[in-house]
């Protein structure tokens, strides 16, 4: 597909709460791997001139050396990135963040789970982002039960939504019966899972439940493929190189269709810090795969 062809709105749209979004979005976490912040900002630039109106990041996204790990260097946070690239921001464009990690240079990641905690971690994403709110926030969960109940922790956020601070909310890693434990609460407009074509399979109820709800599945790790950890399969990955050579395309393109395919609240947020594969990736939101394709997709 040529240069001046590809943009993010070939995938269609969905709305978060109030803000609509292009299913087609950006993961900002290996902006950060680049040494050069330029390189970062221009490409920042780069999917928004494609039509991306929906990143996704983290105040933690932090990464010397290009790992999520502590080391030596100059930090390097995406949300500053993003303000450096993108302010004063497009009126359409939604940045979705997540609290409940953070990350200190000595001690690496730590986990936040009072109400204390959770606002210096809002906080800390407006400071960064040069913002007097945040678009959507979601609670990123352990795998464990947590030190505070999460309708507290969830509560905290409702609170800081009601005091302007937020505008919408939503959960990430989560369960199907922590979903129906909030929803008293406040709104959720959004979920993020592990969930891919060859890994993370379990999701689908979670991906209907959402559908059902209204509610946005946004899963990352979409590209991951065959070969990550959580029963990734060989026989899957196999499928996406056979549908890839009979569109033409990459096998990481039609990951991204597939996921796209899985219901109109499906968003993607791959993220790069290749310009080449930023373009490949948004193309992906106008691969349309056959019925055929997928059945063949299918979890064997």
């Amino acid at each position: 597909m040529p240069t001046d062809e590809i943009t993010a709105a070939a995938a269609g749209t969905w709305t978060l709460g109030d803000r609509t979004v292009r299913r087609m979005g950006f993961g900002s976490m290996r902006i950060t791997a680049d040494p050069d912040p330029a390189r970062a900002v221009a490409l920042l630039r780069r999917a928004v001139e494609l039509g991306v109106n929906h990143i996704d990041t983290a105040a933690f996204y932090v990464s010397p050396g290009g790992t999520l790990r502590v080391g030596t260097g100059p930090a390097r946070y995406a949300t500053e990135l993003i303000r450096a690239a993108l302010a004063p921001y497009p009126q359409d464009l939604v940045i979705t963040t997540k609290v409940g990690f953070g990350y200190d240079r000595e001690a690496g990641f730590t986990e936040a789970f009072t109400p204390a905690q959770l606002r210096a971690q809002v906080e800390e994403n407006l400071r960064r982002l040069g913002r007097d709110h945040l678009d959507v926030v979601n609670l990123r969960l352990g795998r464990g039960p947590g030190k505070v109940p999460l309708t507290e922790r969830f509560g905290a956020l409702a609170d800081l939504r009601a005091a302007g601070l937020i505008r919408h909310l939503g959960l990430s890693n989560v369960r199907p019966e922590q979903l129906d434990e909030v929803a008293g609460i406040a709104p959720v407009v959004c979920v993020q899972n592990n969930y891919g074509v060859d890994a993370y399979r379990e999701q689908d109820d979670v991906v209907r439940l959402c559908g059902e709800r209204g509610i946005a599945f946004v899963p990352f790790f979409a590209l991951a493929g065959t070969g990550r950890e959580a029963g990734a399969s060989a026989a899957q990955g196999e499928a996406v190189e056979a549908v890839a050579r009979a569109h033409g395309v990459t096998g990481h393109q039609v990951r991204l269709a597939w996921t796209l395919h899985q219901g109109p609240h499906v968003l993607a947020i791959p993220g790069t810090a290749d310009p080449h594969h930023l373009e490949q990736n948004i193309a992906a939101g106008a691969l349309r795969l056959t019925p055929d394709d997928l059945t063949r997709l299918h979890t064997p």
